[in-house]
């Protein structure tokens, strides 16, 4: 997997080697290019776009641990990075102890018991997306992408007719072609998203339900003084915001991931239709083998020295999940897919006081679904040469993935 089309990917330079986070080659395989960065310049400097990038899993799961010193505080994205501007209220732009405060409230709609309890509905919504289905479909279009946002957006509260709103709205906002930041049609986009969550929580306040936003409504703290803290509109639309971007993209990505995965590896599939135990490290096989978030931006709040070369203070950093999960010196044989292998902690929903407060429900939508194909589509082909990929913020996965099933 992943042959060696490092030059593909080279340009002059130092070591001979460049990475775009924006370019062709980066979507359709950024891990010759990461192996060169790891092995020759594991703090790499852009000077196209002017950032420093980790790529080694201990480099980037320290620093996703240390967010004192790798600050989420301007954003997650270049874009906003670059600006320097503090981020609007956001848990995921926040440091603790403001993003503490804000992750014990929200995470009272994340507890096992919630989570657990979500395990018929995510089931039946699987079931009803996999019914409607023939025999030749695009797993992308016609399944990850629409579970996972129907999912989410019935756990909120969001009405069944603004569902594909949404999905439409989160996939033209991330979108990228060459350069940092979002076309003035983005930004339309992501405003008209912004205003219909936080008019969604206003309207709730009035008429508390059973669903997510009524919960972090109703959730409070209460503070060494005595008094009772409560989230406010916009920090609820901010997380509502967040969940369904981060909800419906990441499973999105990691379900189309299978299907690829899966084809390509079919001594895999076999064994996991001859152990389907296995489909639990299957799941966290296929996040580590190619994690959607393929990296998130910070930036340092004092200057950092690593492996001899040194981040200013105040410079953004591209801590490259994608590359720290198939470091060699983590990994036996990273670039090898194996559902056997031996789990250690995966980094591909993050780590630290920002790992992803949604992973749980994630890993649930994932495992159910892949207990589905496997049980309904014991043979199936992909047409290798109809995959199409994304070209988005941060995110890496199939846009288009077509499948033929050939045995039921």
């Amino acid at each position: 997997m992943g042959g060696d089309h490092a030059a593909g990917l080279a340009a002059p330079g130092p070591v001979g080697l460049e990475f775009d986070p924006f370019s062709e080659a980066f979507f359709a395989d950024p891990h010759p290019v990461y192996r060169l960065m790891r092995e020759r310049q594991p703090v790499y400097y852009s000077e196209r776009h002017d950032f420093h990038a980790l790529t080694r899993y201990d480099d980037v799961s320290t620093a996703l641990k240390d967010w004192e010193t790798f600050s989420s505080a301007r954003g997650v994205d270049l874009e906003s990075i670059k600006k320097g501007a503090v981020a609007p209220a956001g848990i995921i732009a926040l440091d603790p102890p403001d993003q503490t405060r804000l992750r014990v409230l929200v995470s009272r709609a994340f507890t096992p018991r919630a989570i657990l309890g979500l395990e018929p509905m995510v089931k039946e919504v699987i079931d009803r997306r996999l019914d409607a289905l023939g025999d030749t479909f695009d797993a992308v279009e016609d399944f990850s992408a629409l579970f996972p946002i129907e999912i989410i957006s019935r756990m909120l509260g969001i009405p069944p007719e603004r569902h594909a709103f949404v999905r439409r709205s989160v996939d033209r906002m991330l979108a990228r072609r060459d350069s940092l930041a979002m076309s003035d049609d983005q930004l339309a986009v992501a405003i008209e998203l912004g205003a219909y969550y936080y008019t969604l929580c206003v309207e709730r306040r009035d008429n508390l339900g059973d669903d997510m936003i009524s919960r972090l409504i109703a959730a409070e703290v209460e503070r060494d003084d005595g008094t009772r803290l409560g989230l406010t509109d916009v920090e609820i639309a901010s997380f509502v915001s967040l969940l369904g971007n981060a909800g419906s993209e990441t499973v999105t990505k990691l379900v189309a991931n299978a299907f690829v995965l899966f084809f390509q590896n079919p001594d895999q599939w076999r064994l996991l239709q001859e152990n389907p135990a296995l489909i639990p490290r299957a799941v966290e096989e296929i996040l580590r083998f190619d994690p959607p978030v393929s990296y998130v931006g910070r930036y340092a709040t004092r200057d950092v020295t690593l492996h001899g070369r040194t981040i200013p203070r105040g410079g953004a950093v591209l801590l490259a999940i994608g590359a720290a999960t198939r470091d060699e010196a983590a990994y036996a044989d990273p670039d090898r897919f194996d559902i056997t292998r031996p789990v250690r902690h995966n980094l591909g929903f993050g780590y630290g006081v920002h790992n992803c407060l949604g992973a749980a429900l994630a890993r649930i939508e994932s495992r159910l679904a892949l207990t589905e194909m496997l049980r309904r589509m014991p043979t199936y082909r992909v047409d290798l040469s109809g995959l199409q990929r994304v070209r988005m913020a941060n995110v890496r996965g199939f846009a288009h993935v077509p499948v033929e099933v050939v045995g039921r």
